[in-house]
């Protein structure tokens, strides 16, 4: 596996910068949060769980610069920030999740001084740090039972290490699956047109030891109609209350192939990625990045400068395409509108 993909130390935000690799492990340094909302936008971090983290942390970097002890206004500066942070990323939901849990620490101490607030915003970025690690290890656990040995199996981007704190969701399941001694293989498909599958995605796994093929987004249909495909996995940036369920463009593609293959469809993510406010996947806002990421390659130019470019970063799966949605308290299976609210507000 990777090395952690964010780390709080000394005051600053430890990161590794995702667009350098497979080519380097190159580490970033954010001292303000102007340079996490950099880092976010330009996805030298990103993942729906990091995300979130990253957020929280970007909340402390913020406070950092406030002076004084004035309550009030040390509210309206935590609420600028915020909204800052906000504004880096609209899909994923956990970046909302971690600004949000970061504003309940003011709410629920509404008599702390400033200097104790900080204090508690600080003790709460590092629970969400911790528990991601945690979810993203039960994850796997309940994902790695839907593994049989002689598998093989099928993702798309990168939901590994990568896009968590340092375990993975989709790549979770199958870090754990390794951990319990199963034998399988995986397909990592390229993911256009940034390349996270074959960036990063290629490179965790080849770290973590488990046998995976790279390949094009295109060559999915065909390893499917061989009969080679026998589950996928993939990740989510948002989930909506009836399991309609946001992720990288090109996921769609796979859910759609894989219900005319008869294929188990997967997705793995937190209880956090649910967004009880976004009744379905229609009104989940999609992100649409510059056109440069569609007629470059690297740096060369491998289209026309004057056409038009259409470059949404993620696709919506309808939920009657998902076979099931890993979470930290179990499988949920389809009524996905009744279970998931069943797993999310009852403990197990």
């Amino acid at each position: 596996m990777s090395p952690p993909t964010i780390q709080w130390l000394n005051g600053r935000v430890k990161l590794i910068d995702q667009t350098q690799l497979p080519n380097e492990l190159k580490y970033i340094i954010c001292r303000d949060v102007e340079a996490l909302w950099q880092a976010i936008r330009r996805l030298s971090v990103r993942g729906a769980p990091a995300l979130g983290v990253a957020a929280a942390f970007g909340v402390l970097l913020g406070i950092k610069t406030f002076r004084g002890n004035n309550r009030r206004k040390f509210e309206e500066h935590i609420k600028k920030v915020s909204a800052y942070l906000a504004s880096s990323r609209p899909t994923a939901v956990n970046l909302f999740y971690g600004l949000e849990e970061m504003k309940k620490v003011v709410a629920v101490h509404p008599s702390a001084s400033v200097a104790q607030l900080k204090k508690h915003l600080h003790q709460r970025a590092m629970e969400l740090y911790e528990e991601d690690r945690r979810v993203c290890r039960r994850m796997g656990d309940f994902g790695a039972e839907l593994i049989r040995s002689g598998d093989r199996v099928m993702t798309v981007c990168n939901a590994g290490a990568l896009a968590t704190v340092d375990y993975g969701t989709a790549l979770g399941v199958m870090y754990s699956a390794k951990r319990k001694g199963k034998k399988f293989s995986v397909y990592a498909c390229e993911t256009r047109p940034l390349l996270q599958g074959a960036r990063l995605t290629a490179w965790e796994l080849l770290r973590g030891g488990i046998d995976t093929t790279l390949i094009c987004d295109n060559m999915a249909a065909t390893l499917m109609k061989q009969g080679k495909v026998d589950r996928i996995f993939v990740g989510a940036d948002r989930i909506a209350a009836n399991g309609d369920t946001a992720n990288k463009i090109g996921t769609y593609n796979l859910a759609v192939l894989a219900k005319h293959h008869k294929i188990p469809f997967y997705v793995v993510a937190p209880l956090s990625t649910v967004d009880f406010k976004t009744k379905s996947g229609k009104q989940i806002p999609i992100e649409e990045r510059h056109s440069s990421e569609v007629t470059h390659f690297g740096q060369r130019l491998t289209a026309p400068l004057k056409v038009k470019v259409y470059n949404p970063a993620f696709d919506v799966t309808d939920h009657q395409l998902i076979t099931g949605i890993v979470t930290e308290k179990g499988v949920i299976c389809p009524p996905f509108e009744k279970n998931i609210k069943k797993y999310a507000f009852n403990s197990r």
